[in-house]
């Protein structure tokens, strides 16, 4: 942290005068005294939030560049695929505990459903290609491409393709308690409705 302080005087000199501005012109775009600017840039003061936001609006450049931020990691997910009862399950998200996301590849089922189990949690499925069966309680329902689900899992559930192609489909998975928002804008109703 001292390392990455130290290194911003230094960095906002070089960027003030990358751009032919002055002390003097910083000061006025800026708000912030000429003297600030210089102890600043010197190291004999702490840069702060207060300071930094408004030289980054004058440079136009974003804050990380200021304070020189290592860049950022790798977003995507490399996850192994798991193979579990002959369903193959891509993680899409890298944490630990908390909401987990998979996509799921389920094989055609040419064997009747097996007996509908529970656990703790809270699930949501969404369709993306295929049939997907779900036996909720006393529901047994056939999801389709575009369709979704959402249910606690402490009733008892059972899911799988049903057709001849197999399903695709996204699982969120959360703890007992945590669920999944979904927030969409009303639609629009046409003249005449």
């Amino acid at each position: 942290m001292d390392q990455v302080l130290t290194e911003v005087g230094p960095r906002l000199r070089r960027i003030r005068k990358e751009r032919g501005a002055t002390l003097a012109a910083l000061s006025a775009a800026t708000g912030i005294s000429v003297s600030t600017l210089s102890r600043l840039e010197s190291g004999h003061r702490k840069p702060s939030l207060e300071l930094l936001l408004p030289i980054a609006r004058a440079h136009q450049v974003p804050l990380d560049e200021l304070v020189g931020a290592p860049p950022v990691g790798d977003p995507r997910v490399r996850a192994k695929p798991i193979v579990r009862h002959g369903r193959t399950m891509l993680p899409l998200t890298r944490q630990p505990g908390g909401l987990q996301a998979y996509k799921v590849v389920e094989p055609p089922r040419t064997t009747p459903a097996p007996d509908p189990r529970t656990h703790e949690g809270y699930e949501w499925l969404y369709v993306l290609s295929g049939k997907l069966r779900l036996i909720l309680g006393d529901h047994d329902v056939v999801l389709g491409p575009g369709e979704a689900a959402e249910f606690d899992t402490r009733v008892p559930h059972w899911f799988g393709a049903t057709g001849d192609g197999g399903a695709e489909f996204i699982s969120l998975f959360g703890p007992q308690g945590e669920r999944m928002h979904v927030r969409a804008r009303p639609t629009r109703k046409e003249k005449g409705d």
